[in-house]
């Protein structure tokens, strides 16, 4: 609200009778086009008027936008924000019609899942518009959650190298690029087994990568991959973020998949590196914040070289081994 003066106010009515300058003061209250700031006390004159007022917006019609929202609406669309809040409507309404149009007239391609981009184009024709734009606060405000439009959020794809499809088969997870390639170089020279076990499926991790790859292994990985037959098994650095990185996959799906640690490939990790005199620091900034999960599956022996390991703030990168070692 603007504050302005009795005399600003009086300006055009300087010709006129102080009747008429207060006739039309309160003319202008009575439209509530202005509001006595009290504090200003008043002229002293009979009768007396206030010496400052308040300029007040026009209150703005909404009755159109009202009777859209009531009558125009899918069922699907709730109408009880916007009825209560019509000046958020007004700047919505591009957004909302687009939406209530697909409700109408496409609503059976909600069926079919998509991409969060490609709802998005679908709806809207801006294919980051539920994403990073107001597209959830327009649906929150339609009463609808992202659920409803029957989407799937992506990754990125899972990298992987299949030596066969049978199934049942042996997976394993790694968390390093590095071990990945020199495991994948070995079947390929024509081997099949890894440390005396048979794999079937090389699956490169990408460090915490694999915790958001996973969500989607319906949709990144082959049918054989998710055969219930099959085995997973993880190989990582051993330090604080490789043994997390395990347990907070395990944890994440544990209701669907046992994932076990490859044991083999961490006793000889620690075999190679009791030849070795020192070995590298621990890194800066690890979340120490691990459980017996992982430990869980060693032998009490293992245990306590990895434990010794870890609290002399040491690691053994994976790449300690290599594909003489396999």
């Amino acid at each position: 609200m603007k504050r302005i003066s009795l005399e600003a106010l009086l300006r055009t009515m300087q010709d006129q009778s102080y009747q008429e300058q207060y006739e039309y003061i309160r003319k202008l209250l009575e439209e509530e086009k202005i509001k006595p700031v009290k504090a200003s006390r008043t002229n002293g004159k009979k009768p007396a008027l206030y010496r400052e007022y308040w300029i007040l917006e026009e209150k703005k019609d909404y009755s159109e936008y009202i009777e859209e929202i009531k009558y125009n609406f899918s069922t699907r669309i709730s109408v009880d924000y916007y009825l209560t809040h019509p000046d958020v409507y007004e700047t919505d309404r591009p957004w909302v019609l687009l939406l209530n149009e697909y409700l109408k007239e496409h609503k059976d391609a909600l069926k079919t899942a998509e991409s969060l981009n490609e709802r998005s184009f679908e709806i809207w024709s801006r294919e980051k518009f539920l994403d990073r734009e107001q597209g959830k606060k327009i649906l929150n405000r339609c009463g609808l959650g992202l659920e409803f439009l029957n989407i799937y959020r992506t990754t990125e794809p899972l990298a992987y190298y299949t030596h066969t499809r049978n199934t049942p088969q042996n997976l394993l997870i790694l968390e390093n690029k590095d071990p990945f390639f020199s495991m994948r170089s070995h079947l390929l020279s024509g081997h099949t087994e890894i440390f005396n076990m048979e794999v079937g499926t090389l699956i490169y991790g990408a460090g915490k990568g694999i915790l958001r790859s996973f969500q989607d292994f319906d949709l990144c990985a082959e049918p054989y991959m998710t055969d219930s037959g099959n085995k997973i098994f993880y190989f990582g650095d051993l330090d604080y973020e490789g043994i997390g990185i395990y347990e907070n996959l395990v944890e994440r799906f544990q209701d669907r998949w046992e994932i076990k640690p490859f044991i083999p490939a961490y006793e000889a990790m620690l075999n190679k590196a009791d030849r070795l005199e020192n070995l590298p620091e621990t890194k800066e900034h690890q979340n120490r914040n691990i459980t017996s999960i992982f430990f869980s599956y060693f032998s009490n022996t293992t245990v306590e070289k990895m434990q010794a390991v870890l609290q002399n703030e040491r690691y053994v990168p994976q790449e300690i081994l290599n594909r003489a070692d396999f």
